[in-house]
């Protein structure tokens, strides 16, 4: 069961995703710890080279502005199957 702090984080997260989906990708919450936010990131995302800015001046900013204790968000690595 999510935690306030994280309902809100996604709450935040769920307001990004039309526009990363648009383009292909996608974005999902994973956990909080210690003022880090984890996220996973699929689709076209996971090739795209303006990735570091998407997270830094999209998802970060908002977080940081919105949810208050975030300080960074980092991106979980996800396995490859083949």
């Amino acid at each position: 069961m999510a935690t306030k702090k994280e309902e809100e984080i996604i709450a935040v997260i769920n307001k990004m995703r039309p526009y990363i989906q648009r383009d292909g990708g996608d974005v999902e919450f994973s956990k909080f710890e210690d003022g880090v936010v984890y996220v996973k990131m699929s689709g076209a995302c996971m090739d795209c080279l303006a990735l570091d800015d998407t997270i830094t001046f999209g998802i970060e900013a908002m977080l940081k502005d919105e949810v208050e204790g975030v300080n960074e968000v980092q991106v979980e690595q996800t396995e490859m199957h083949f």
